[in-house]
């Protein structure tokens, strides 16, 4: 072993060694496992920071210049920003699909591949708290909504709640993770009483998260568009297709490139409840159009733009129509029983792939647009992303992904030895 890939010199913990020690030594570990790697994972890397730099360049101009450098306006003031953190938020609940069936159903062969879902859940956060960063006119001024030293409004505002809910649900999955790596690291057992109370808690927090979210837009008497009882359902719906589908094609490339065994059957349990929960969120957007379109309610002006335009602007008809068709597809290659043999991988993977973009336009520039067109004063300004918010998403993307490959790396020798760290 070269001197670059072999591990720092730290020698392995003793059973009654003090955590004051222990734990600086599991850092000092982690960081290896972090950074050590293959020509493949320094090219992903070096990719994934250029992308991030790019972003970052963006940003800095966006709050050097303001706001006016992005194309929202005073009519639609919430746009590519927030509809990724819309999605995002979702890709983070979708990870308790996971935690389900391993904690609730003990499922064995789940239970051993769990911390993939945990792990997606803490860089999905991430990269919802970055798009309300970059969302902000004014970063500086955040600390006015703090405790102590702002009005934090709670609980009057919604939006108070969203940041409780979002940054408690962070700090579970980083609890979670983070002793049950340590504790692998001791070579110990993890005691359930430390844990275990945190996955129950993180189930039913990972469903507030999206509800939450959900009564943010609904809640907005306004935005008739949002005005529906269904949004938060179909935003659990949603999520449960985009973050078990993401899970997917994250464990087919783990396989693939690390040789890890054991992920055929929870990638099949996946398959599986993406097959229901990706049924259930088409008859919830069947059932709004009808709602819409049939009676005639309020917001139908808003559906007619998002779906055939209104008065020649078509900005999101394109966008709708995509989502549609890749949701439909993805729905009807899920449904194929041949789709769990190995020969047809290649084929689960371009449906999870479709399922996600599908999931990402519906629940992005598909739900938050149409919100703001026609204005309350009935304009119809469109919106269109412009170059600098499309920087600012594939950097805050990238580093995302830096996080959940990183996190993954961490976290690879309790993939490949799940027995020798049981839960």
């Amino acid at each position: 072993m070269s001197s670059i890939t072999a591990p720092p010199d730290i020698t392995e913990p003793t059973e009654n060694e003090s955590h004051v020690t222990s734990y600086p030594k599991f850092i000092g570990r982690s960081l290896w496992l972090a950074t050590e790697g293959s020509f493949a994972f320094y090219a992903w890397m070096t990719m994934l920071t250029a992308l991030f730099l790019v972003g970052a360049n963006a940003w800095a101009n966006q709050v050097a210049g303001g706001m006016i450098g992005t194309n929202m306006t005073d009519q639609v003031s919430w746009g590519l920003y927030i509809a990724n953190f819309t999605f995002m938020v979702g890709l983070a609940a979708g990870g308790v699909m996971m935690v389900i069936p391993a904690y609730l159903y003990h499922d064995r062969k789940m239970h051993d591949v769990v911390i993939i879902g945990e792990l997606l859940a803490i860089a999905a956060i991430v990269m919802c708290l970055l798009f309300v960063v970059a969302d902000l006119g004014r970063p500086d001024r955040f600390w006015h909504m703090l405790p102590i030293i702002g009005k934090f409004n709670w609980p009057i505002s919604m939006l108070t709640w969203d940041v409780i809910v979002l940054n408690g649900y962070l700090l579970l999955n980083l609890h979670i993770c983070g002793y049950l790596l340590y504790m692998r690291f001791l070579g110990r057992k993890p005691n359930p009483t430390w844990y275990i109370p945190f996955v129950m808690l993180s189930i039913v927090w990972a469903i507030s998260i999206h509800t939450v979210t959900a009564f943010l837009y609904c809640g907005l008497g306004g935005r008739p568009f949002w005005n529906t009882a269904l949004l938060a359902p179909r935003f659990l719906a949603s999520a449960f297709v985009s973050g078990p589908a993401f899970i997917i094609v994250s464990m087919v490339l783990i396989k693939r490139l690390t040789g890890v065994g054991g992920l055929d059957q929870p990638i099949a349990t996946l398959t599986k409840i993406i097959r229901v929960t990706i049924l259930v969120n088409l008859l919830m957007v069947a059932s709004e159009l009808f709602t819409e379109f049939y009676t005639g309610g309020s917001h139908v002006s808003a559906a007619k733009y998002l779906f055939f335009g209104l008065h020649g602007k078509t900005a999101l008809v394109p966008w709708t129509w995509t989502a549609i068709g890749l949701n439909v597809t993805a729905a009807l290659l899920f449904l194929w029983p041949g789709l769990l043999r190995f020969r047809w991988r290649p084929l689960l993977v371009t449906a999870c792939v479709m399922a996600f973009v599908g999931a990402w336009i519906e629940k992005g520039m598909g739900l938050i647009i149409p919100g703001f067109v026609p204005s309350t004063l009935h304009e119809i300004v469109e919106y269109v992303p412009s170059q600098l918010e499309w920087k600012v998403t594939v950097g805050i993307w990238a580093f995302g992904l830096m996080v959940f490959t990183i996190a993954i790396k961490t976290a690879l020798p309790t993939l490949k030895h799940p027995a020798e760290h049981s839960r």
